[in-house]
């Protein structure tokens, strides 16, 4: 068994020292690193509510049955399943098995798989670059926004991330030791990453067989060979749950949610392959589909007053402010909660008056705004959480609050690292060999999701965060071991922890969150030069911590400040209280909580105890809430976004004549239904709700509650 052998310059450190019998005093500090994360992702816990409500509902359902919890139904009937494979949905069904289904025990796992991913990371780092690089990348990751905010929810992105850390465990011992069934392991995790997020799993693959084709010592022919074999074992594990679920007979199963053609693999390269990659123009809608500050039922009171909704409208200076302007005029009030807000002056839907709203706020009366398609800009869908395709999509707003705060650093580490060792095949050094694997990653995440121009959400980006603390920590280690030799090496982290600073302090002005505290990185950078003739390791420890000074910031505001439970993304700045929730806030009313309209649930429960789903809705953003309340079956006629075609006029007049379905709430356009409904059943007074349309298409659509006997 061969071992990596690391590069003159990184040999171990006092980091490195054990104090203990296998325990150094570089463990030690990693340890703190993961209490310090721990305590972080449980701060404010609370604010997470019911984290993203589609997948805890579908927890709820898969706790119902076997055959629920193996098809992953989206809700207790088992009508639809979720857009997802079925791993992570089931290691959280298994937590809240335990724990009781809870916006917190759903999003365990992940914040779980989050924690002792730092540790995973250090050590994989530490054994390429040493004690140092593997500190810092802890250290990065640890404090990297959007990696805190999504592993504070049950998006099941945080579990992939520690399963693709696994994976890169497993090919670094694949090309360390030539053995096979290393690399046979490596590509087994990869399909079992695969299961929990589907194509998103094989981003970092280039990298991690990069690694192994260049760095192991075997031939040429026999890598090959091997990679061809593990290939062949990665589809297996990959689709080995696509093709049992799709041998089964429809009507034996339940509904494919979001495929085109109700099969799985219809769903791995439909909605979950090509429509990431470019836009369709279908937009599509983000699980749980709900903007932030939208409730999934918006409603007038059952009595039937449209005026006094569960919105609350803009502040009555808002509206002064457009006084006697035209549609589209640059506008700007400073609101009650002491907020600039900078805009212009548009017709929100349900409104006639003119109001001053943000930037990309609402559509205008219903209608999309000149320039965008879908709601988006740029054509984009969602261009609010990531803007427009392009080379500087990482670097500006929305995107650049996510994980960017250190990526000029780690983009010059990537240079650096070039030169880090005299190149040879098969690679031998250390710094080469954490190039390939990390700055693989990194690139191969970077320029996707800079491309990309379908269906992609903020958090996405903690994809990056293992490679980004790699880089960085791999970059940092370099320069500190070559300033031992070569004293300009100073000027060149100098310049390196400049160009990062400036990028920081350019990136929270787009946030307009721009507050002199924040100079503190300035006031660290300038003590750790003086400090450099006195103590040149407490030099660099200051300038790192200058370095890292805005990101933890971010992190903590970013749990101190809740979340965008649907889809979680990082601090929004002190644009967060401008902008979410300005034309469509929940007003404390008492009749809504968690999106459930309590009367109406009073009432369904009263009159449905003897079928067997408490209404039909017409997508899991109407029903998904009243699952997590009750834990009954909502036929989601739609699936997750309206579109699925899992239930028509038929088979609701069939569900209803078999005594499962009695209410149905419909304000829909499918013609076979709305036919029906209007023939067969019945409108309940008292009970008309307004729902904004789905997330992306603007305007609101008016829902009745239908008996049907």
């Amino acid at each position: 068994m061969t071992t990596a052998t690391l590069p003159s310059q990184v040999q171990p450190s006092t980091l490195g020292k054990k104090i203990l019998p296998g325990v150094t005093i570089g463990m030690l500090i990693v340890a703190a690193i993961m209490v310090f994360s721990f305590v972080l992702h449980m701060y404010n816990i609370e604010a997470i509510e019911n984290a993203n409500q589609y997948y805890t509902a579908a927890v709820e359902a898969m706790l119902k049955s076997w055959s629920n919890f193996f098809f992953v139904a989206a809700e207790p009937g088992g009508s639809v399943t979720v857009d997802k494979p079925p791993l992570g949905l089931w290691i959280e069904a298994i937590f809240a098995y335990f724990l009781g289904v809870s916006g917190f025990s759903v999003s365990l796992p992940n914040i779980l798989a989050g924690v002792f991913g730092i540790a995973l990371l250090y050590s994989m780092v530490k054994k390429y670059m040493g004690e140092l690089a593997g500190i810092v990348a802890a250290s990065v990751m640890a404090i990297t926004p959007v990696f805190i905010a999504t592993n504070r929810n049950n998006t099941m992105d945080g579990m992939l991330v520690f399963t693709l850390l696994l994976a890169a465990w497993a090919f670094i011992h694949a090309t360390e030791t030539g053995k096979l069934r290393w690399l046979l392991l490596g590509a087994f995790i990869v399909g079992l990453g695969f299961n929990i997020k589907m194509l998103q799993a094989f981003l970092p693959l280039p990298a991690f067989y990069a690694l192994y084709f260049f760095g192991s010592k075997e031939g040429w022919l026999k890598k090959i060979l091997n990679l061809g074999i593990a290939t062949i074992l990665l589809i297996a594990v990959s689709l080995s749950w696509a093709i049992v679920v799709d041998l089964v007979p429809a009507e034996n199963r339940p509904y494919i949610g979001s495929s085109d053609d109700n099969t799985v693999m219809g769903l791995i390269f439909g909605h979950n392959g090509v429509s990431r990659l470019e836009n369709n123009g279908g937009g599509g809608t983000p699980p749980s589909g709900i903007q932030n500050g939208q409730p999934a039922n918006a409603g007038t009171p059952p009595q039937g007053n449209p005026g006094q909704g569960q919105f609350q409208g803009p502040p009555e200076i808002a509206f002064l402010t457009c006084q006697g302007q035209t549609q589209g005029t640059t506008c700007a009030f400073t609101a009650p909660n002491g907020n600039t807000i900078n805009g212009s002056c548009i017709t929100p839907p349900n409104q006639t008056e003119l109001v001053c709203a943000p930037t990309n706020a609402a559509p205008q009366n219903g209608q999309q705004p000149a320039g965008r398609s879908n709601g988006q800009t740029g054509g984009t869908p969602f261009s609010q959480e990531t803007g427009s395709p392009g080379v500087l999509r990482f670097f500006t707003s929305p995107l650049s609050k996510q994980m960017s705060w250190l990526l000029p650093f780690a983009l010059i580490s990537v240079i650096l690292a070039l030169f880090g060792s005299k190149l040879q095949l098969p690679i031998e050094s250390g710094v080469h060999k954490g190039l390939i694997l990390w700055g693989g990653w990194l690139l191969t995440c970077v320029v996707f999701f800079s491309m990309v121009s379908g269906i992609f959400h903020a958090y996405y980006a903690i994809m990056l965060a293992p490679a980004l603390g790699a880089m960085v920590g791999i970059g940092f280690a370099q320069l500190y071991h070559w300033g031992k030799k070569t004293s300009w090496v100073v000027v060149g982290l100098i310049l390196a922890v400049l160009v990062t600073l400036g990028f920081q302090f350019f990136a929270i002005t787009q946030y307009n969150e721009f507050s002199w505290r924040l100079f503190g990185t300035g006031i660290l950078l300038g003590l750790g030069i003086m400090l450099m003739s006195v103590s040149r390791r407490a030099a660099y420890a200051i300038i790192l911590s200058s370095l890292m000074f805005i990101p933890t910031y971010w992190s903590i505001m970013t749990v101190a400040s809740g979340s965008n439970n649907s889809l979680p993304t990082a601090y929004e700045g002190q644009n967060q209280n401008g902008q979410d929730g300005f034309l469509a806030s929940p007003a404390a009313d008492g009749r809504s909580r968690n999106g459930v309209n309590s009367e109406l649930l009073d009432f369904l429960q009263a009159n449905t105890q003897d079928v067997t789903y408490l209404f039909a809705v017409p997508s899991s953003q109407q029903g998904a809430s009243y699952v997590i309340e009750t834990g009954r079956s909502v036929l989601y006629m739609g699936g997750f976004s309206g579109q699925d075609q899992v239930v028509g006029a038929d088979d609701l007049a069939e569900m209803v004549a078999n005594g499962e379905l009695r209410y149905i709430l419909y304000g829909g356009d499918k013609e076979d239904i709305v036919t029906w409904l209007n023939s067969s059943c019945t409108v309940v007074d008292g009970f008309t709700l307004n729902q904004n349309g789905p997330q992306g298409q603007g305007g609101s659509q008016q829902m009745k509650l239908y008996e049907c006997k």
